[in-house]
C-alpha cells in the first residue's frame, strides 16, 4: 500500500512538473522601462498594452507625486501583466473567480487578465495601475479609508468621471448622499447591495476629483503624504488646507456644494 502511494505521489510530481514546463513555455515576454508583459502569441496587443501601461504610468506617477522617484518600478522592481489568450486559461491558471475580468496582486506587483477583455486596455489596466502605484506611495499600513483607494484609481477612469457626477448630484438632490464619515467606515469588498455600491464609488470617485480640481494636484499628493505618515483623516486635512477644509464636515460640504454648482 505505502509503495503504491509512493508511486501516485511520484506521478502526480512529474505531472505538475510537466503542467508546469508546458504553462512556462506557452508564455512569450515583452519588456520595457516599467513593465514585463508576458502574452501568449498576440505580439500586437502585447505591445499596444505595453504602450498604454507606460503612459499611465507617467500620466498616474504625475498626479499623485512620484514623478521625481528614483528608480521606481525598474529593473527587477518592474510591474508583471499577464495576458491570458481567453477567459477560460485565465480563471483556470490565475485561479481568478468565474466572474472576474481581471486580477491584481499588490505585494508582488502583478496583473492578470485575458486578450478578449474589451476593458482590459482603458478600465482595467488604469484602474490596477494606480492601485498599485497609491499604495507603493502610501503604504499597506495606517489608516487609510478604503473609499479613497477605490476613488484614486477610478479618478485614472476618466470614462467614469461623468456618469459618476451625475449619481451624486442626484444624490444630493434626494438627500440620500452617504455621509462622508459613514463612507470612512464602510468596507465595500463585502457589501451585497448592488445600488449602495454603485452609490458609494461615485461618490468617492468623485470626492478625489473634487480635490484635485478645486485645490490641485500638488494638495492633493501633500494629503496623501500626511495619511502615509500617520496622520488620521482630520488632521491631514486641515495640515493639508488649513484655511479651507479642516475636518470630514467641512469636506462634505465644500465637496456637495462644488457638484451642487457644477
Amino acid at each position: 500500500m505505502r509503495s503504491v502511494c509512493i508511486v501516485i505521489i511520484c506521478i502526480a510530481i512529474v505531472a505538475f512538473l510537466v503542467c508546469g514546463l508546458a504553462v512556462a513555455q506557452d508564455w512569450d515576454l515583452l519588456k520595457g522601462k516599467h513593465f514585463l508583459i508576458y502574452y501568449m502569441g498576440d505580439k500586437p496587443f502585447a505591445k499596444e498594452v505595453m504602450g498604454e501601461a507606460e503612459r499611465y504610468y507617467n500620466k498616474i506617477a504625475s498626479d499623485l507625486g512620484y514623478s521625481r522617484y528614483d528608480k521606481f518600478w525598474q529593473w527587477e522592481d518592474r510591474v508583471k501583466i499577464y495576458i491570458y489568450r481567453t477567459r477560460e486559461e485565465f480563471i483556470a491558471s490565475a485561479g481568478a473567480i468565474g466572474w472576474a475580468t481581471g486580477m491584481v496582486k499588490y505585494k508582488e506587483k502583478e496583473i492578470s487578465s485575458f486578450r478578449q477583455n474589451e476593458r482590459f486596455l482603458h478600465s482595467l489596466l488604469p484602474h490596477e495601475l494606480t492601485h498599485l502605484i497609491f499604495r507603493d506611495f502610501v503604504g499597506y499600513g495606517g489608516d487609510i479609508p478604503l473609499w479613497i483607494d477605490e476613488g484614486v484609481a477610478q479618478w485614472e477612469e476618466k470614462h467614469k468621471r461623468k456618469e459618476a457626477i451625475s449619481i451624486v448630484k442626484d444624490l444630493s438632490k434626494q438627500g440620500n448622499l452617504i455621509p462622508i464619515a459613514e463612507l470612512t467606515r464602510m468596507d465595500i469588498r463585502v457589501e451585497e447591495d448592488a445600488v449602495l455600491a454603485r452609490n458609494f464609488y461615485a461618490e468617492a470617485v468623485t470626492i478625489i476629483g473634487f480635490l484635485i480640481e478645486k485645490y490641485g494636484g500638488s494638495k492633493f499628493t501633500l494629503f496623501c503624504r500626511q495619511l502615509r505618515d500617520g496622520k488620521d483623516m482630520d488632521e491631514a486635512l486641515s495640515f493639508t488646507y488649513p484655511n479651507k477644509i479642516r475636518n470630514i464636515g467641512e469636506l462634505e460640504e465644500r465637496w456637495i456644494e462644488y457638484y451642487r454648482g457644477g
